[in-house]
């Protein structure tokens, strides 16, 4: 679209077939855009395990504390992404893509192979190792793909500030590595990744992850036993998880454009979007403990919409609080936390004590493979408790409303900003540097320098 007179008129099509347009086209960052979202597209194995486990469970014999375990290794691998985003670091977005294609092929490759029979059956540790360098390829291709984006739309203008020096006292120096660590900048500053690491923010960050995203895979990952415990068919289950994975991406589209869009209006503080988010995820965990009839089609609807706005608001608020400088790090350090919510919640919590109804309902003897727990017990004391976690992560989040207030009651985008004084001074000083008398002293001064040299030579 080109503008003629002020108005907008389109580019004729002749214009838009040549190789110099394709080629402008698939440089730009729109474009960056779109191939994010192809990778993306093709990055959702993870959010499928609830359609395969059964089959792990019946052909490899495994209860459900085992099947948890592999479940926690896949969101294990899922979510910690500091590798990848070191990498993202020195390498470029290439490579990236292409080791978590590799790892992606490698891992699930290996797990096909073991649920067909075409090699023996694996030990569990081993199949653990395959399904979690399997899940890892997606933090490879989420890192690629996002931190793409974030750095290909910067804001329009950036100001640069001189450094001042750092004041001494009583002949100390005023700050030392161990000060400045434990001394971090201003909310909204470039954190270094030890003082992001070693902040209150990012504790709370990672206490919240814990509880809440801990929770929503725990719901996720069980799925296809919560549908068989409450006797769905299996159409049923499979319409669950489709649910989960479409209100998945809901979640995420939808927290971010609804968050920025209070945050741009009202100043609604990010945080508080959170925790608005953890206490509706408790609604679906407390309608999976129950077992209301036909209610595990809201629970779906509300564990998907939950979980996926959950990453959108931890994502941006890590770029807000904390800076762009060492984002790609960063933000998987803190997604990392949510495993170790998955490890205790799915396989200590939630496997256990499914494995201890089933024992019950089996007349006390160990139940693998197809042996199966019926009823609402099977999950109902697990997901009470998960409700009060995710209950008490909503509470913690509060703290990080709390020290962020002031913070985001401000522009949080100001220093992106030229200041009107900023530009100004440079306006002068450049006016400065160019009028004549300034050029008229630079001259004498030349010809002095160039006097002296002319009397040392002779």
């Amino acid at each position: 679209m080109a503008m003629a007179g002020g108005e907008p008129t389109l580019m004729p099509v002749s214009a838009m077939c040549t190789p110099a347009f394709v080629a402008r086209v698939v440089r730009s960052r729109w474009f960056v855009v779109f191939a994010s979202m192809v990778v993306m597209a093709a990055s959702g194995s993870t959010y499928i395990f609830a359609l395969y486990s059964k089959e792990l469970r019946s052909t490899l014999g495994y209860n459900q504390q085992t099947l948890n375990t592999l479940s926690f290794f896949k969101d294990l691998g899922t979510n910690v992404g500091v590798v990848s985003g070191l990498v993202q670091q020195v390498a470029p977005t290439w490579a990236v893509l292409l080791i978590g294609a590799a790892m992606n092929l490698a891992g699930y490759l290996m797990v096909y192979l073991a649920l067909d029979r075409r090699t023996a059956a694996p030990p569990v540790w081993l199949m653990c190792v395959y399904i979690c360098v399997g899940a890892n390829a997606l933090t490879f291709s989420n890192t690629g793909a996002l931190v793409s984006c974030v750095k290909n739309f910067p804001p329009p203008s950036i100001a640069v500030e001189h450094p001042t020096p750092t004041k001494e006292a009583d002949g100390e120096p005023a700050t030392s590595c161990v000060g400045r660590m434990f001394r971090p900048p201003e909310l909204g500053e470039d954190y270094s990744i030890m003082q992001a690491l070693v902040s209150v923010e990012m504790a709370v960050l990672f206490v919240v992850s814990v509880f809440g995203i801990g929770g929503t895979l725990t719901a996720i990952d069980n799925m296809a036993q919560i549908g068989q415990s409450l006797g769905y068919p299996a159409k049923s289950i499979n319409t669950f998880v489709s649910l989960i994975s479409i209100w998945n991406y809901a979640g995420r589209v939808g927290a971010g454009y609804l968050s920025e869009m209070l945050l741009a209006r009202y100043r609604f503080p990010r945080p508080l979007a959170l925790t608005a988010v953890l206490l509706a995820s408790c609604v679906g965990h407390l309608l999976i403990a129950f077992g209301v009839p036909g209610s595990l089609y809201a629970a779906s609807v509300i564990i998907g919409f939950c979980f996926g706005a959950q990453w959108p608001l931890l994502f941006a608020i890590i770029s807000e609080v904390f800076g762009l400088k060492y984002y790609s790090t960063l933000f998987n350090f803190g997604s990392a936390a949510s495993p170790i919510g998955a490890y205790v919640l799915n396989v200590r919590v939630a496997g256990r004590m499914y494995d201890a109804e089933a024992a019950r309902q089996h007349g006390g003897v160990a139940v693998a493979g197809d042996k199966i727990c019926k009823g609402v017990m099977c999950f109902k004391r697990s997901f009470l408790i998960i409700t009060g976690v995710t209950f008490a992560g909503a509470l913690v989040s509060l703290l990080l409303v709390w020290r962020t207030r002031s913070f985001y009651k401000g522009d949080i985008y100001a220093r992106f900003k030229v200041a009107p004084a900023t530009a100004a001074t440079s306006a002068a000083a450049a006016a400065e540097a160019s009028s004549p008398e300034v050029e008229e002293k630079k001259g004498t001064e030349k010809n002095k320098k160039d006097g002296v040299h002319e009397h040392v030579s002779n």
